[in-house]
């Protein structure tokens, strides 16, 4: 079998294609869209300086259009869902020692681990109770009753 040049410039752009899965930054992408242009002008019989001129022109359109785009569509699409400490804000737990300011004393159960926990009013929240997380300082709860 025998190759022609767009042969070499398909192939080209799906190495480029092929490569963007593994180094998502959406650069590699735009030389695969300049290449897959240039296999276009390759396959008219364009001499090699329009293919190039050709790829250089669709790859910075491509760097300059469709890149920002892309990176819009791609990171725009996170939940904004909370985690780490932040996911507890407005869980529900259960108080497995008495939460009293008093003797500075009291422990809510979440989710199998134990915080420290304190009340925003300084009342006594007693064992057994389902309280709900208003906030979190450090490694302190701030709940109330449900």
């Amino acid at each position: 079998m025998e190759f022609e040049i767009w042969h070499i410039w398909l192939m080209v752009s799906i190495i480029f294609f092929i490569l963007e899965i593994f180094i998502p930054s959406f650069v590699v992408f735009n030389l695969g869209v300049g290449a897959l242009f240039a296999t276009i002008i390759a396959a008219t019989g364009a001499s090699a300086s329009w293919q190039f001129l050709t790829f250089s022109i669709f790859t910075l359109v491509s760097f300059f259009l469709v890149r920002p785009a892309l990176k819009r569509w791609a990171y725009s699409r996170s939940d904004k869902t909370e985690t780490n400490v932040n996911a507890i804000i407005g869980r529900t737990g259960k108080v497995i020692e008495t939460i009293d300011p008093s003797n500075n004393s009291g422990l809510v159960k979440i989710d199998g681990d134990t915080w420290q926990a304190v009340t925003p009013n300084s009342s006594i929240i007693e064992v057994g109770k389902i309280v709900k997380v208003l906030s979190i300082n450090s490694i302190i709860l701030t709940v109330e009753q449900q």
